[in-house]
């Protein structure tokens, strides 16, 4: 690490901090647009099924570019990847509010691709610069992150709209990528920051072979297709559900889903603590399970309890993908076999969690109920409750 002003700080806590502010921008960019789709439609012409795509568009990027962005990061370096990352971002933002139509298409999928490199180098340089006992900590830091800038993006981008208009409001969130690249390039050094060097990916923990690791990949993989859909399902479809069933508002039901959003920070530090008391392999995977269980169970048997049911699946959403990321990062024998399994967990299991919002939206039209919709999402949530449990109870400790 560089930086005269930083030699003070360990070395370690640095890194954390970067990875923080870089996961600060792999969500709130595509999460910025529900709050104005109203304002962009009407300065667009943009059909419903066009604004809808606007939030697909990056997670169809993560299902699709994958092992892309794992070849990146194996070619150019985590360092280099995670820069690449932050400037695409930055330049997707800038793409997105500077035109018509056209621009916030190109801008969108920008944003997607850049964020897609660093969801595979961010679990990778975790797995190289820290050592076991602090990996969970460091994953738990950067999935609560992911979710502190999906709540802020929400909560400021609409009031933000209102004064100055969408172009702004979308703009407005390059902020946070031009401070993660500051933060970034002081700690690595420019140099490393924005020279590729394949040698950077190498390193870190290199431990045997375990037996039936392709087993244990195809559970992981499952309980992320599950854990993947049964997010995107809650996020777009919750705050319909409250206004439908409760008879909400539109801005009180916003502000209600949002409790799924902010209580993943619970769930992502959380489960880390859990893990160094209970058993990872059981306890903790079981009751992250049994608490996403609860939020299609609950909206069905006890809908007035929404707020509860939003806190417990909160909590499950942040833990569950903290929970498989830790598994990736001890399963792995060495950095490249990290680098291509998280590529075939995420392109895999985010291929579900882009059809998630369609499909449950259909069922719900189909049927004019919403009993049919949380049906589907409780199978989802089931299939990462055993997926998840079976697959990293074969982990082994220790590593």
């Amino acid at each position: 690490m560089s930086g005269q002003f930083l030699t003070k700080v360990p070395k370690g806590w640095i890194l954390l901090a970067c990875i923080g502010l870089l996961a600060l921008n792999l969500r709130g960019p595509f999460v910025a647009v529900a709050p104005v789709v109203d304002l962009m439609q009407a300065d667009l012409g943009f059909t419903p099924v066009m604004l809808g795509l606007l939030t697909s568009i990056p997670v169809l990027c993560f299902a699709l570019a994958a092992s892309l962005a794992s070849l990146t990061t194996r070619k150019l370096g985590a360092e280099f990847a995670v820069s690449l990352t932050i400037l695409g971002v930055l330049a997707g933002v800038i793409v997105r509010s500077a035109g018509g139509p056209g621009p916030v298409v190109v801008g969108t999928v920008m944003i997607g691709l850049a964020i897609t490199v660093g969801n595979i180098a961010v679990p990778l340089i975790i797995r190289r610069d820290f050592s076991p006992m602090r990996q969970g900590t460091a994953m738990g830091v950067y999935t609560a992150a992911l979710n502190i800038g999906s709540f802020l993006t929400s909560m400021v981008t609409a009031p933000l709209a209102e004064l100055a208009g969408w172009r702004v409001a979308l703009a407005a969130v390059g902020i946070l990528a031009v401070i993660a690249i500051v933060f970034w390039t002081l700690a690595v050094g420019s140099r490393t920051a924005f020279v590729p060097s394949r040698t950077v990916v190498a390193g870190g923990q290199e431990h045997p072979a375990v037996k039936g690791s392709g087993w244990i990949t195809a559970g992981l993989t499952a309980g992320f297709a599950g854990q993947a859909f049964s997010y995107y399902a809650v996020t777009a479809w919750l705050p319909s559900y409250l206004n439908d069933e409760l008879g909400m508002s539109a801005s009180a039901a916003g502000a209600g889903s949002s409790l799924f959003q902010i209580f993943a920070i619970v769930g992502g530090l959380g489960v880390p603590f859990a893990a160094k008391y209970f058993s990872t392999t059981t306890t903790t995977a079981v009751t992250v399970g049994l608490l996403w269980t609860a939020v299609p169970a609950g909206l069905l048997l006890a809908p007035e309890l929404w707020w509860l049911w939003s806190t417990f699946g909160g909590i499950a959403q942040g833990g569950g993908i903290t929970l498989i990321f830790i598994a990736i990062i001890k399963l792995a024998r060495d950095q490249a076999s990290a680098g291509r399994m998280s590529a075939t967990v995420q392109g895999l299991g985010y291929c579900f969690g882009a059809v998630a919002p369609p499909l449950v939206g259909f069922v719900h039209d189909t049927s004019g109920s919403w009993t049919p919709a949380l049906l589907v999402i409780l199978g989802s949530v089931l299939m990462f409750f055993v997926c998840t449990t079976l697959a990293v109870r074969l982990v082994p400790k220790g590593r």
